[in-house]
């Protein structure tokens, strides 16, 4: 994984734990296999919230743009359908 991401200017607001799990994210992403990265990113999300954090659209496009680094375009035109998919059980779900 090219480790330009910790240069992406929508980190410099960030809050420092969320950063923190960023970076941690990115470390597990290094060691996953490409068909758990859906699930890696999932458990992050269930880490975050039981710690009280919650990512918004624009810091969860930075997750999503971390894990697809290495992706081919079919597996980053998955990511993106799941990301779509997300985006709208989430506005169901806040009605």
């Amino acid at each position: 994984m090219n480790a330009n991401w910790k240069q992406d200017p929508r980190l410099k607001n960030m809050n420092p734990q969320k950063l923190s799990m960023l970076t941690e994210f990115a470390k597990r992403v290094e060691t996953t296999p490409k068909d758990q990265l859906f699930p890696t990113l999932l458990s992050l999300n269930a880490e975050a919230s039981r710690k009280g954090i919650q990512f918004n659209d624009q810091e969860t496009d930075l997750l999503i743009s971390i894990m697809s680094t290495n992706m081919d375009q079919n597996e980053k035109k998955r990511i993106e359908t799941l990301r779509m998919l997300s985006k709208n059980f989430m506005k169901r779900n806040t009605k």
